[in-house]
């Protein structure tokens, strides 16, 4: 790149450093929250990070590439974007106001096209990884996309993060060329500059797993300084000193900056600086890499050369570059004060009155950004992925049998129909043959980008590995489960075509796994996961293997629907459904609210229960109802009145349950007739949705003073208003609040100790989840009217 290219980029980089410093002052300065809470921002981070992003954004990138800009960067990649025309002036002043610009970047809610959400550090750093691994199977699959390259700009503490590392390590990784992570080596964490450089372990960690990695440390004059006679000790001199001593220099100025760097150093060095004026020196000792515009560029042009690895580039920076707080230790979240941006403005050649200006359009900045506007622009994605998933596979089962067997086959049998196979993909932490996904890899095969020869023969796991298989199977590691699902669930935007997703993992594991999973529902993505094995009904396993809490978490989880069947009937129209709403992008069915556009999680099980009861009910109830009643989240699995006539002037209960503790519910709903206690059992399909069904009207009634109405589905599952018995393989408080929605007295039944080992009738009697745990309950629940 020439000279007058480089001076074009100075001069929109001084802008952009600008705005970005703006942005957050005039969050803190120029707007009264009224309620004492400071707003702020990152300042420094922001600056450190300004070269690299312009020269990405305005000489480097295409229109196909897709970029996660770490989370304290986020008030740079807004002044990008308003200098490229893509955000409007009105938000510059509004970064973290409701309706205005997020503190840190999102997909969801940020008005100017971010690709990835960043904020929980390490995970957006991760996420172009793994859509660069979805960018992969797409195109292996449907053909060719326009060529993009997945780009992570990282804070150099997120590489503390431990699931930077497993992403890194994942075989599903490796050979990704069109990969490149940005690291912001500023040596300073929110709480300190960062005792010693921790570049050679980094290095080492990332060509072990097989990357290839760039140093940008040296700016030109650097360079240049390091080429003249004597320049190599003065190298040697700034390699090796203390990372402490050489990030104080960016607080000093004149005599006190050249004793403080020559503090320690050898006497060729301070014979090498003793004729550079001190007004130069500074510039000249603190001329990093990281903010030199056509060292980045060449980092950038040396990624793209190389085309069979990832890339990492460490750019040298000192965070808070071009602002006075530069280097200082505790500038993470210091703010300028009044003054120093007075000041700032000024030297910027700006005024009150024009300091939110975009560039001239007429001057060469302002031609190029109108240029990078053009190059940039993107056409609109397709959500909807234009094929129907049929309502059922009409799966039957003739004998006990467990949810985590028949969701195993109902992918199969989906895996048969030609228009919804071909965008089935599925993965697991290495444990695919033990949730079930056996049968679907059998029938699809294994994903690998080129075909791989099978050393042995098994009959039970065909395990063919080629670009045509539809399962990628991971490593060990949860977090890089929901990081991989979250981003085959935004392949419709980042890959240009939508997919089918489904994950499994031990329902346990979940959550390990728990911020990815919230990071990927955060950002929009829709999927299917199964947790599974789940709860104390794992008896075997013992305690650290039984899940209490998870059933609480996808409840509680926005973006997320929990899903809990018992039954296979039900479980086939579940997962029929949620695959269905996937396939249709944005757009909700009747039996879901808008709310719903997201994620779906199965919590299942491997005990075999019998069928009879809900054949029976789908004997009594008729397909449609049932269905429509399944799929909005619970239905009487028996009616009292039906199944015990000579009952009807008896007391009456409900037991509500999930999963699988239905037939200690169903044994306890005999005995209490037997008691001449009437107990309709509801099954309860998703607690998730009868509480957003019943929060929707409470809400509703809050906000227009109005009575609050039963919900429809509450109301024709709990048809009466009377005691209630809760039963769930999980905290018991997950489903307590039935209580209240219904306006009933309700005893809750569940787990909230730690599990051990045994049999599932020891384990349920310890927790109080035998028939005659239920009975008692049903009589307090009845004492309490």
């Amino acid at each position: 790149m020439n000279q007058h290219d480089l001076d074009v980029l100075d001069d929109i980089q001084r802008r952009v450093l600008w705005l970005a410093t703006r942005i957050v002052d005039a969050a803190n300065h120029d707007r009264n929250t009224g309620d004492g809470v400071k707003v702020g921002g990152h300042q420094a981070s922001s600056a450190s990070l300004v070269t690299a992003m312009t020269a990405l954004w305005f000489a480097h990138l295409d229109a196909e590439d897709r970029v996660a800009v770490k989370p304290h960067a986020s008030p740079v990649f807004h002044a990008i974007q308003y200098l490229l025309g893509n955000l409007d002036r009105s938000y510059l002043p509004r970064l973290r106001a409701r309706g205005g610009l997020q503190s840190y970047p999102s997909r969801t809610k940020d008005p100017d096209g971010v690709d990835f959400s960043t904020g929980s550090v390490g995970l957006g750093a991760a996420a172009p990884l793994f859509a660069a691994v979805t960018r992969r199977y797409v195109d292996a699959h449907f053909g060719q996309r326009p060529h993009s390259r997945f780009i992570a700009l990282i804070g150099d503490a997120e590489l503390d993060e431990g699931n930077i590392w497993e992403a890194v390590a994942d075989p599903a990784t490796t050979g990704l060329g069109n990969v490149m992570w940005l690291v912001d080596f500023n040596r300073q964490s929110l709480d300190r500059v960062v005792p010693g450089i921790r570049i050679n372990q980094w290095r080492g960690q990332f060509e072990a797993a097989g990357w290839h990695v760039v140093e940008v440390k040296y700016g030109r004059r650097l360079a240049e300084a390091y080429a003249r006679p004597g320049g190599a000790a003065l190298r040697d001199w700034i390699d090796l000193m203390p990372n402490e001593q050489y990030q104080s220099l960016f607080g000093l100025t004149g005599p006190a900056l050249r004793k403080q760097f020559l503090d320690g150093a050898p006497a060729e060095v301070s014979a090498f600086v003793a004729d550079i004026p001190d007004a130069e020196l500074g510039p000249l000792v603190t001329d990093l890499g990281g903010h030199d515009l056509e060292a980045m560029l060449d980092a950038y042009a040396q990624c793209d050369g190389v085309t069979d690895r990832p890339s990492v580039v460490f750019a040298y920076t000192v965070k808070g570059w071009g602002l006075p707080i530069a280097g200082n230790p505790r500038n993470h979240s210091a703010l300028l004060t009044t003054e120093q941006v007075d000041a700032l403005r000024e030297a910027h050649g700006l005024t009150v009155d024009t300091e939110w200006d975009r560039l001239d359009p007429a001057s060469r900045a302002g031609i190029r950004a109108g240029e990078r506007r053009e190059a940039l622009s993107r056409a609109p994605r397709e959500r909807a992925l234009g094929v129907t998933v049929p309502e059922t596979t009409k799966v039957r089962a003739n004998k006990p049998v467990s949810t985590q067997e028949v969701f195993g086959r109902v992918l199969v049998d989906l895996a048969r129909d030609e228009n919804v196979a071909p965008y089935l993909v599925t993965t697991a932490p290495d444990v695919a043959t033990s949730t079930n996904l056996a049968g679907f890899i059998n029938k699809t095969g294994v994903f690998a980008p080129t075909a791989q020869r099978s050393w042995s023969e098994d009959r039970m796991l065909r395990w063919t590995e080629s670009p045509a298989g539809q399962h990628i199977e991971l490593g060990i590691s949860e977090m890089n489960l929901f990081l991989l699902l979250g981003q085959l669930g935004l392949s419709w935007d980042l890959s240009g075509q939508p997919l089918l997703p489904v994950g499994t993992v031990y329902d346990p594991f979940v959550l390990r796994g728990l911020d990815a999973f919230l990071y990927g529902t955060y950002s929009g993505s829709r999927f299917v996961v199964a947790g599974t094995p789940s709860g104390i009904t794992l008896a075997p396993e013992g305690g650290a293997h039984q899940s209490t809490i998870t059933a609480s978490v996808g409840l509680e989880l926005p973006g997320v629907t929990f899903i809990e069947p018992a039954y296979a009937g039900s479980l086939d129209w579940l997962l029929c459904d949620a695959l269905g709403q996937i396939a249709q992008g944005a757009t909700p069915t009747a039996t879901a609210a808008p709310s719903e556009d997201g994620a779906y999680y199965f919590r299942l099980s491997t005990r075999p229960i019998d069928q009879a009861p809900f054949e029976a009910a789908r004997a009594r109830i008729g397909d449609a109802v049932l269905r429509r009643q399944v799929v909005a989240g619970a239905y009487r699995l028996v009616d009292a009145h039906e199944a015990y006539p000579h009952l009807a002037d008896a007391p009456v209960v409900q037991l509500a349950a999930s999963g699988a503790v239905l037939p200690e519910v169903l044994a306890a709903a005999a005995e209490l007739a037997e008691e001449g206690v009437a107990a309709h059992v509801v099954d309860v399909t998703s607690l998730d949705r009868l509480y957003r069904a019943w929060q929707r009207t409470l809400r509703q009634g809050v906000r227009t003073a109005t009575v609050p109405s039963v919900p429809g589905a509450l109301r024709s599952a709990f048809a009466d208003r009377v005691p209630v018995v809760t039963v769930h393989d999980a905290a018991s408080h997950a489903m307590a609040w039935l209580g209240s929605a219904l306006g009933a007295p309700a005893v809750p039944l569940g787990v909230d100790e730690f599990g051990q080992s045994g049999s599932v009738q020891e384990l349920y009697e310890l927790h109080d989840l035998l028939p005659g745990s239920i009975v008692n309950a049903a009589l307090a629940a009845l004492s309490l009217r």
